[in-house]
C-alpha cells in the first residue's frame, strides 16, 4: 500500500464491487479497451488535428515505452503541467500505461505551488509547457530541481532547454522496448491505489493532494456520462483547464470517451473562436463555469453563429443565477443548462435533464448513485433537521477517504466514520435536491477557482510594512466572487493596491490568487469571541460596490 494514503475500509470495498460500481480494471486498461471497440472513431481533435481512437492508444503506447527509456517507472509520481493541447491526452493515458501517477497541475501555477506539489508527493518528474505569457518555466523548474532531490526527469514542451527531454520527440520517436512491458506492468497495479492526483482549493497555504483511485475514477466517469444523457453522436467541448476535475472526469473527456464520443480541445475561451469550433464540430455538449457563459451569452457573436447543435451546457464551479440560465436558454433554444455541484475530492450531484423547470433554476442536483450518502451537520455536528441549512459531509464509492500525506488535516477533514467534510453549507430542497447557502471554509471561489484566504494572508503578513490582514470574498457580477485585502499597516506607513500585488508576485504564486480591491483601515470588527468578523468586512466591502454601482448608474 502507497505510503501516506489512505485506503477505502474494506467493508466498503466489497459492497462496491458487489454492486457495480467498482470493477478491478485500471484506468489504462479500461481505456484501451474503449479504444478498440471505438477504433475508427475519431476520439480527439484540436483546432487543426483529428485522432482517432486505435491513433490515440497506439501513440500513448509508443510514449510510455519511452518514458519507461528516459527512466520513469511504474509508482512514481510525475507533476502534469499542459494545457488543451493533444500532448495532454497522450501524456496523461501514457503515464497511465505505465503506473505512473501524475499530478495534475495548472497553467497557472508557479514555482510556489510547483515547489509545494514535488515536496508532498516526492515527484521524480515534471512534464511541462516551455512558456507562459509571463514566465519561463524551464528557469522554474531548475530551481525546483536545485532544491528538491527527489526531482530527476524534466520534460518540456515546445522549446526545450538544456537537460530537459523533449516531449514532442518522445511522442514520434519509434520506441525500442517491446510493448509486452506495458501488460506486464498493467498486473502489478491494485486498482484499490492511485491511479493519479487532483488538487484541492483547500482552506490553507499548503495545497493538497487528492487521490483518484483507479477503480473511483473509472466509477465517477461512468456515472456522471448517464447523467449527462451522451451517445457515441455526442461531442464536448472543452475549454476549461482539462487538468481539472470537471472537463477531464464529470464526465469530460473520460466520460465521453467511454461512450465512443468526440472530444475537441481548445485553450482559448473566446467567443469569436468557441463560437466558430461548435459550428464546425457540431459541438453538442460543453462544460462551463458561470462567469463565462455570462460573458459568451452578452456577446453580440452569440446571434451570429449557428449554435443550434449544443444541447447540454453543463455548469459548475459556482452557483449559476437563474436569469443566466433562463437567458441562456432563450437564445440557445435546442440547449438544457444543467446546473451541478461537486468537487475533486469525488461526491457529484446532477440536476436530472427531466427535472421541473423550478427544480432545475433552484437547486444544484442530488447525489449521482444510492451508494451516495450525504450528511448536513451542525455546529456540534448532529444531523440538520429537514430544511435547515448544515455542513455538507458525503461519502461513497468515488469520494475519498483521506487527502495524501495529510494525517492532521484527515483528522479536521473526515468525520470518524469517514464522511468528508466539504465545508459547504447546504439545505435539501423539498424536490429532494440541494441549494448551497454558501461556505463554512475560508475560500473565496473566483470563477470556479478556489483560493485559500489563509494562504494569502500569509504571504501578506511577511511584508515588512503590514501589521494585520484579513482577506475576504466581494461579490462580482461576473466571477460570483473577488478577494478583497483589508489591511492595518504600521505607523506612518502608505500602501497601494499595485505596491502590494508586486510584492505578492515576488512569492512567484498564480496570478489568479491576487487580491484585486484593497481597503486599508485602523482596526478590524471582532466577533463575540474576539476573532475578526470577516462577515462585517464582507457587509463593508458589498456595501462600499453597492454604493459606487448606484453613484455610476
Amino acid at each position: 500500500m502507497l505510503e501516506g494514503f489512505t485506503p477505502f475500509p474494506e467493508e466498503f470495498v466489497q459492497r462496491y464491487r458487489e454492486k457495480g460500481y467498482w470493477q478491478d480494471s485500471t484506468l489504462a486498461n479500461t481505456f484501451s479497451e474503449v479504444c478498440r471497440k471505438y477504433a475508427n472513431r475519431v476520439a480527439v481533435c484540436d483546432a487543426k488535428t483529428e485522432i482517432t481512437y486505435s491513433e490515440l492508444d497506439e501513440t500513448a503506447t509508443n510514449l510510455s515505452l519511452n518514458f519507461l527509456d528516459i527512466g520513469l517507472r511504474s509508482g512514481d509520481h510525475v507533476v502534469l503541467q499542459l494545457g488543451n493541447v493533444l500532448e495532454f491526452v497522450y501524456t496523461y493515458f501514457a503515464f497511465l500505461k505505465i503506473g505512473v501517477r501524475p499530478i495534475l497541475a495548472l497553467h497557472t501555477h508557479r514555482y510556489r505551488e510547483l515547489k509545494q506539489f514535488v515536496e508532498i508527493s516526492k515527484a521524480v518528474g515534471i512534464c511541462t509547457a516551455d512558456k507562459s505569457k509571463d514566465c519561463d518555466f524551464s528557469d522554474i523548474v531548475n530551481r525546483i530541481e536545485l532544491e528538491c532531490p527527489s526531482l530527476k526527469t524534466k520534460i518540456m514542451l515546445g522549446e526545450v532547454a538544456d537537460g530537459f527531454h523533449s516531449l514532442s520527440s518522445l511522442i514520434t520517436k519509434e520506441a525500442i522496448r517491446n510493448p509486452s512491458e506495458i501488460e506486464q506492468i498493467q498486473k502489478t497495479i491494485d486498482p484499490c491505489e492511485p491511479a493519479l492526483f487532483l488538487l484541492s482549493g483547500g482552506t490553507t497555504g499548503i495545497p493538497k493532494l487528492i487521490p483518484r483511485t483507479h477503480n473511483d475514477y473509472v466509477c465517477n466517469s461512468k456515472l456522471a456520462a448517464k447523467h449527462t444523457e451522451i451517445d457515441s453522436s455526442s461531442v464536448l467541448l472543452a475549454v476549461l483547464p482539462i487538468a481539472h476535475n470537471l472537463p477531464l472526469a464529470c464526465p469530460g473527456m473520460q466520460g465521453f470517451m467511454l461512450t465512443g464520443a468526440k472530444i475537441v480541445l481548445h485553450n482559448s475561451t473566446r467567443a469569436t473562436e468557441v463560437f466558430s469550433l461548435i459550428e464546425k464540430y457540431k459541438v453538442t455538449h460543453i462544460h462551463i463555469v458561470p462567469a463565462l457563459l455570462i460573458i459568451w451569452m452578452h456577446d453580440p457573436l452569440v446571434k451570429e453563429h449557428n449554435l443550434s447543435s449544443i444541447q447540454v451546457i453543463q455548469s459548475g464551479g459556482q452557483r449559476l443565477q437563474p436569469e443566466t440560465r433562463i437567458l441562456t436558454e432563450k437564445l440557445l433554444v435546442n440547449c438544457t443548462v444543467q446546473e451541478n455541484f461537486g468537487m475533486a475530492e469525488g461526491m457529484l450531484m446532477y440536476v436530472r435533464l427531466n427535472d421541473p423547470i423550478d427544480v432545475r433554476r433552484e437547486t444544484v442536483g442530488r447525489a449521482m448513485c444510492e451508494d451516495d450518502e450525504i450528511m448536513l451537520l451542525d455546529e456540534n455536528d448532529l444531523p440538520v433537521k429537514p430544511g435547515e441549512v448544515g455542513e455538507f459531509c458525503a461519502r461513497g464509492p468515488y469520494t475519498l477517504r483521506g487527502y495524501f500525506n495529510a494525517p492532521e488535516h484527515n483528522v479536521r477533514a473526515f468525520t470518524k466514520d469517514g464522511f468528508y467534510r466539504s465545508g459547504d453549507l447546504m439545505r435539501q430542497h423539498k424536490s429532494g435536491n440541494y441549494i448551497v447557502e454558501g461556505r463554512k471554509k475560508d475560500l473565496i471561489n473566483r470563477g470556479g477557482e478556489k483560493i485559500s484566504a489563509e494562504e494569502v494572508e500569509n504571504l501578506i503578513l511577511s511584508i515588512p510594512k503590514i501589521k494585520n490582514v484579513a482577506c475576504v470574498a466581494m461579490p462580482d457580477p461576473i466571477l460570483g466572487e473577488k478577494m478583497c485585502a483589508f489591511v492595518i499597516v504600521k505607523d506612518n506607513e502608505k500602501l497601494t493596491l499595485d505596491e502590494l500585488n508586486k510584492m505578492l508576485l515576488q512569492n512567484e504564486i498564480a496570478k489568479f490568487k491576487l487580491p484585486e480591491r484593497l481597503e486599508i483601515v485602523d482596526k478590524f470588527p471582532l466577533s463575540t469571541f474576539g476573532k475578526v468578523s470577516k462577515k462585517d468586512l464582507v457587509a463593508i466591502v458589498t456595501k462600499k460596490l453597492q454604493q459606487n454601482d448606484e453613484r455610476g448608474a
